[in-house]
């Protein structure tokens, strides 16, 4: 499967397991309930775990685990529900996250800036969506007038230099 991480489309061998799934290699994702119920021998298997969000999962039930996860995937059930945005603010602002952040699901076009700004790396679009098209998504704009966790300099930041 190819996705978009850092602004590059690249090939991506992650499994999205299912909660009775077994892993096949060494990077998957599990849910967010799977995932608290079965932490310590996830983490025992010595592979990379990742783990999936969706829009209603509290977020500090495993903020702590963070630094032993290799991939948090914020869910799009549909892309009207922005809640995914919030999650991606919080792992990156509040929580200190540092890894890679993907939005995966039914998104649109327009939002792959704005996920950008609040803290996501990397996307996997639900199925069909052309890679290429959506790259220039990424640099819609110039310039930014107010702060997000990209850290990016605003617009008042650049008129005093």
């Amino acid at each position: 499967m190819q996705i978009i991480k850092d602004g590059t489309i690249i090939h991506d061998d992650v499994q999205h397991l299912a909660d009775a799934e077994a892993p096949t290699g060494n990077r998957f994702t599990v849910s967010f309930e799977r995932w608290k119920a079965e932490r310590e021998s996830l983490l025992a298997a010595g592979c990379a775990p990742g783990v999936r969000l969706s829009s209603g999962n509290a977020l500090a039930d495993i903020a702590g685990d963070l630094p032993f996860l290799d991939l948090v995937v914020v869910e799009f059930p549909a892309f009207a529900d922005g809640r995914a945005f919030s999650l991606a603010r919080l792992l990156r602002e509040r929580y200190g996250y540092a890894g890679e952040i993907r939005a995966r699901g039914d998104f649109i076009r327009d939002q792959l800036y704005f996920l950008v700004r609040v803290g996501v790396n990397a996307f996997e679009p639900k199925g069909g969506l052309d890679l290429e098209k959506l790259l220039p998504a990424l640099k819609d704009f110039s310039v930014n007038y107010q702060a997000a966790a990209d850290d990016v300099e605003l617009i008042y930041q650049k008129r005093g230099k």
